[in-house]
């Protein structure tokens, strides 16, 4: 009797729980579901009042617009060329420097790897003055080459450390089993550590991809040339453009602009919590 008393009130209890989360979980999810939905209304049903939350009348006009009337196809390029770019150099840079500060010994090693997390504290706008005047110098204002530079510089310090904890965490004794049967050190990186460290350069390297896609102030700064402007400032100086906000072209670019992260996050979903994971077993 007492036994199917708690039963019930630990079904009752678990049912209310996942009624909570499934209320927490819609809740988060209604601003993309109306983005959604804005999108395929027409104009004068997303400006009427009161709101309707499904349109009567389905319309794909706003992406059409947005994809041949407008150059958003070459502000989605300029930023997955920024976004792909940052995030190869981030992982191949942050990937030895994590090797170098996790496997050998030298000094200042630690007064190293210390100044480079510094650099991550500092907030944005403290370093945009410096940065601009170094991409000037170096002959970079104004392209995508120079906003790949300024991405690198504020996610490698992350990238770093994350990843200098996940080879950390690795048994040493992998990699000499492999210089034991022939291997060199670069052989035992490429063949032992590489692979082992997969599932954290995926999630870090989804990180480093999200920042670069993302970033609107230092893309609005470094860039002023309309044909270089990335996703984020390119959306905002079209719609800027007339009197009147489109919300609806705005929302269909808003959905654009999120598919490549959402299929990012569903493909790499499970490298990216074993990734987050494992990096943080030692530090």
């Amino acid at each position: 009797m007492r036994s199917g008393l708690r039963r019930a009130r630990r079904g009752i209890a678990l049912g209310c729980y996942n009624l909570g989360v499934w209320f927490v979980v819609l809740l988060l999810s209604f601003p993309l579901l109306w983005m959604v939905v804005t999108a395929l209304k027409p104009r004068s049903e997303a400006l009427g009042f009161p709101p309707t939350l499904w349109p009567n009348a389905v319309t794909f006009e706003h992406f059409h617009r947005l994809l041949f009337d407008t150059p958003f196809l070459a502000f989605f390029a300029n930023s997955l060329i920024v976004a792909c770019s940052t995030t190869l150099l981030v992982m191949t840079v942050a990937l030895f420097g994590a090797y170098s500060l996790a496997r050998f010994h030298y000094p200042g090693r630690r007064l190293l790897g210390h100044l480079v997390l510094f650099t991550y504290l500092l907030p944005s706008t403290v370093v945009l003055v410096p940065l601009y005047l170094i991409i000037i110098g170096l002959g970079l204002s104004n392209s995508l080459a120079g906003l790949v530079l300024v991405y690198t510089s504020f996610a490698l310090p992350f990238a770093l450390w994350l990843l200098h904890s996940f080879v950390a965490s690795m048994p040493i004794g992998i990699e000499e089993a492999a210089r034991i049967d022939g291997a060199g050190r670069m052989g035992a990186f490429f063949d032992v550590v590489l692979p082992a460290a997969m599932p954290g350069l995926i999630s870090t390297s989804l990180f480093t991809f999200i920042l670069s896609w993302n970033e609107y102030l230092f893309a609005l700064v470094f860039i002023n040339d309309t044909r270089q402007k990335t996703l984020p400032t390119g959306v905002t100086a079209l719609l800027n453009d007339s009197m009147n906000v489109e919300w609806s072209l705005l929302m269909a670019a808003s959905v654009l602009i999120t598919v490549p992260v959402l299929l990012l996050f569903a493909f790499l979903q499970k490298h990216l919590t074993r990734g987050f994971g494992a990096g943080g077993v030692k530090g």
